[in-house]
């Protein structure tokens, strides 16, 4: 078959391939162009998830006639002034998304200029367009697209429920939103609303603040840290989570690269590296960054869906990242995100005690903030009464005693007031397991385990930094049986081990033996521990360098060596835990990402008992 040149609507419909994916690649190469035009709002409407129509208005500087021509013309664009592909100050610049959008559907475009007499409205069918027509409308410019991909079957097969690609399109417009908080957005599907974000005022960081707030949850903007951080052409800013505000997936970590949506690998592995002391490996934090680079350091020209960008240096960027989140996990590194959703606790907080006779409960008795919250499972929970109402019948308290593991009656005969920190005093010891103390404004109650494994975590660090941690010879060394791959595992590493005060030699065939253990955690069971190391090992493959892979060595012998839940302690035992806490980095989570505090402000609580 000789060569030829393929017409003009198949090259279109081929280029659309790379470009419209699904409705909601229609959306964003459609609003992109809304936001390139200057629009201060811009609505999305969506009939059958985009499938059957697709309404994109915006307000912005709008066309002329001729223009309209040739916008639906391959590589018509006004974006490149210079035709200096390496100073791309746009989110668009191909001059692809308009004549590959229409070559695959049924579009009409409708735009006004300002002070113009009319609006000019074209059509364009499979790649066939009309001429300009003169139409009634405001300033600005109006995209219809009908029966997407109906002049390629193919791809509408593929295309999910309505639903599915409802959701598509809210996620790419949401993350549109957050990089523009000066410019409301809608999204409507059919008569539903599903997105409605007002434009942000205040400076800058105040509006992304409240943008994030809006689209990733009130609870988000409450527990995030400010990140601004600049070096050489590179400039970084946004916010990201507190360790303890975290999720199962990657899919509230937003990136930005000029104002532009991307996902990078590069990137989320360093965002991963920069949380790996503070978060479980199966945890993800969430965040909202924006990277602003000199456009002649950043080829935003990979792919045609521009959500690939290639960096001039990986390193600059990937370092500048990582530091820059450390430095703001390490300002609040004593702050945990306040889960308490006192609304709950007020639906909650009083048992039907007359639809259960018999009923066993847990209770927790604060005595001296005189209050009292019960929990249990086996309550049939009612909403509390308005002020004014009384109980029909009286509920015996539950013998409270001997829920405490200790409980002391004036703390301040044990301990000195100038030895009080943030944490306040410790009051009670509940459960074997959480400490209950007292601050000026608040009730504190905290995870020993959790707590102790971070300072443990911390201090061995420490000891690895300096390069001379302490040991403890076991009287009896620890043999430790593993099967083969375990074994290969822990001998390779037994050189790092040893650099952490772990000493592990080769003993006979199928097992190890260990002759000394860091000293901060004497009495812990080694053959557990060993057993996890290597478990662990086989996970982290190849891509943790050195010093990364002794800090999660690091976090695992923390672990087990840390206070245990039941452990019984005395009050001299639990003050010494707070005060530690206070003075050691990243203690307002656990090596995993957990929180080893909740504070509740006695505003709170004078809020249950209507005070």
């Amino acid at each position: 078959m000789p060569i030829r040149i393929l017409p003009s609507n198949l090259v279109n419909q081929i280029a659309a391939g790379e470009v419209v994916e699904r409705p909601a690649s229609v959306i964003k190469e459609l609003v992109e162009n809304a936001i390139d035009a200057g629009a201060t709002s811009i609505e999305v409407r969506l009939v059958d998830g985009g499938k059957s129509l697709i309404t994109v208005t915006d307000n912005g500087k709008g066309m002329m006639p001729e223009e309209l021509s040739l916008a639906v013309e391959r590589h018509a664009t006004s974006k490149l002034p210079n035709d200096d592909l390496f100073n791309i100050n746009f989110l668009g610049f191909r001059g692809e998304a308009l004549p590959s959008i229409a070559s695959v559907s049924r579009m009409a475009i409708i735009s006004r200029v300002k002070d113009a007499d009319s609006a000019w409205k074209i059509e364009v069918n499979g790649g066939e367009k009309s001429e300009p027509l003169p139409v009634a409308a405001p300033q600005g410019t109006r995209i219809e697209v009908r029966d997407l991909f109906y002049a390629t079957p193919a791809r509408l097969k593929f295309l999910k429920t309505g639903s599915s690609e409802t959701a598509q399109c809210v996620d790419i417009l949401n993350r549109i939103a957050l990089a523009n908080p000066s410019i409301s957005f809608s999204l409507y599907d059919g008569d539903k609303k599903k997105i409605f974000l007002q434009p942000c005022n205040g400076d800058l960081f105040d509006a992304r603040l409240e943008r994030l707030s809006a689209v990733m949850g009130k609870e988000f903007g409450e527990n995030s840290i400010l990140i601004n951080a600049e070096r050489e052409s590179v400039k970084i800013s946004g916010y990201v989570s507190l360790p303890t505000l975290n999720k199962a997936n990657s899919l509230s970590q937003f990136l930005f690269v000029n104002n532009r949506p991307v996902r990078d690998k590069l990137l989320l592995g360093a965002i991963r590296g920069a949380y790996q002391d503070v978060l479980a490996s199966n945890r993800y934090p969430m965040c909202a960054l924006f990277f602003d680079v000199e456009p002649k350091y950043v080829d935003v020209n990979v792919h045609p869906a521009k959500a690939e960008v290639r960096f001039y240096d990986n390193a600059l960027v990937r370092g500048l990242l990582v530091s820059a989140i450390r430095n703001g996990l390490q300002e609040f590194s004593n702050k945990t995100s306040n889960t308490i959703n006192l609304q709950e606790l007020l639906q909650d907080s009083v048992p039907n005690f007359e639809k259960s006779s018999e009923m066993s409960s847990e209770s927790i008795f604060l005595r001296d903030s005189r209050s009292f919250v019960s929990q249990s499972s086996a309550y049939n929970f009612q909403s509390r009464p308005s002020k004014g109402s009384s109980y029909k019948s009286q509920a015996m308290l539950p013998e409270l005693e001997r829920n405490f593991s200790l409980r002391v009656e004036n703390v301040e005969d044990v301990v000195e007031r100038s030895d009080i920190g943030p944490l306040g005093l410790a009051k009670a010891q509940f459960h074997d397991t959480y400490i209950i103390s007292q601050s000026e404004d608040s009730i504190i109650i905290t995870d020993q385990h959790a707590a102790h494994e971070r300072i443990v975590m911390e201090k061995l660090k420490e000891s690895l930094l300096k390069g001379n941690p302490a040991t403890q010879m076991l009287l009896i060394p620890e043999i430790v049986d593993l099967d083969a791959c375990e074994k290969d595992r822990i001998l390779t590493a037994a050189e790092e081990l040893k650099k952490l005060g772990l000493v592990v030699e080769e003993f006979g065939s199928t097992a190890v033996i260990i002759r000394e253990i860091p000293a901060l955690i004497s009495g812990a069971d080694v053959k557990a521990l060993i057993k996890d190391i290597a478990q662990e090992m086989s996970e982290w493959g190849t891509g943790f360098e050195l010093t990364e892979k002794l800090h999660l060595v690091c976090a695992t012998i923390a672990c087990h060596g840390s206070v245990r839940a039941g452990r019984r302690l005395n009050i001299e035992e639990m003050n010494h835990l707070l005060r530690d806490m206070e003075k050691t980095p990243h203690s307002g989570q656990c090596n995993h990402g957990r929180p080893t505090y909740v504070e509740l402000k006695i505003s709170d609580i004078a809020k249950l008992f209507d005070r």
